[in-house]
C-alpha cells in the first residue's frame, strides 16, 4: 500500500497540479507579456508614510480614483476572490495608486474590507498616493488601450510580475485563437473568478516552477 502511495505522490500530483495550473479559460502555457518594464511606484508612499515596490513581487495594480467609497463593491469583489486565495504567496501583493486628498476615503475602505480577509490580514493591501498628473504620467506608460476615468480610476486591475512586465492575453492560445486581455474588471465577480483566477495560478505556477528548478540546480552543484 505506501508504495502505491509513494508512487501515487511522485508522479500523478505533480501532473495533477500542473493540470490544475494551467488548465482553464486562459489555455496559454504561459501568460503573455503586454508592457515590459513599466515604471517602479516607489515615490509614492501609503498611508503610514511608506514606500512600496513593484520588484522581486507579483503584483495586482489598480487606481482607485478619488471616487473610493462610491467603488467599495469593486475592491470586495476583488478581495473574495483574488486576495483571500492567493495572500499566503509569500512575495504576491495589492497595490492601489490612489489620488492624494483621498486618504480618508482609503482608510473607510480597509476598515470595511478588513473583516472580509481571512484572518483580517490586510498586510498585502496597499494603497500608495500621488498627485493627479503623476497618476495620469504613470498610467500613460503602462501603454494601454483602456483609459483613466474623469476621477484617475478604472475597474480594471493588472497582474506585474517580479520583472515589473505587465502581463495578460496577447496572441494566439494553444487552441490557435487570437486572445486579448490587457485587465480585469473588478465590477464582474466573473471576469475575477474565472479570467482573472485562472490568469493568477498561472503566474503563480511560473515562480514555483522556476524555484524548483533552481533550487534543484543548486543541489546538483
Amino acid at each position: 500500500m505506501k508504495k502505491y502511495i509513494v508512487l501515487f505522490s511522485l508522479f500523478i500530483l505533480p501532473i495533477v497540479a500542473y493540470l490544475f495550473f494551467a488548465s482553464g479559460v486562459n489555455s496559454f502555457a504561459k501568460l503573455p507579456t503586454i508592457t515590459e518594464k513599466i515604471p517602479d511606484v516607489s515615490k509614492w508612499t501609503t498611508l503610514e508614510g511608506k514606500p512600496v515596490s513593484l520588484k522581486n513581487k507579483i503584483t495586482i495594480l489598480g487606481f482607485t480614483g478619488s471616487e473610493v467609497i462610491y467603488n467599495e463593491g469593486n475592491f470586495f469583489n476583488l478581495n473574495q476572490k483574488i486576495y483571500n486565495k492567493n495572500k499566503d504567496f509569500k512575495d504576491f501583493q495589492f497595490i492601489m495608486v490612489s489620488p492624494k486628498g483621498s486618504e480618508d476615503q482609503v482608510k473607510q475602505l480597509v476598515e470595511k474590507l478588513t473583516p472580509l480577509a481571512d484572518g483580517k490580514d490586510m498586510k498585502k493591501w496597499l494603497f500608495v498616493f500621488a498627485p493627479a498628473e503623476e497618476i495620469t504620467e504613470y498610467y500613460s506608460k503602462l501603454n494601454l488601450v483602456g483609459q483613466l476615468d474623469k476621477y484617475l480610476g478604472t475597474p480594471n486591475v493588472f497582474i506585474i510580475d517580479k520583472d515589473l512586465n505587465l502581463r495578460g492575453r496577447k496572441g494566439k492560445n494553444l487552441k490557435g485563437e487570437n486572445e486579448y486581455k490587457e485587465g480585469y474588471n473588478t465590477i464582474s465577480a466573473a471576469d475575477l473568478h474565472n479570467d482573472m483566477g485562472d490568469d493568477v495560478k498561472i503566474i503563480l505556477y511560473e515562480y514555483r516552477a522556476a524555484l524548483k528548478k533552481n533550487n534543484k540546480y543548486k543541489r546538483e552543484i
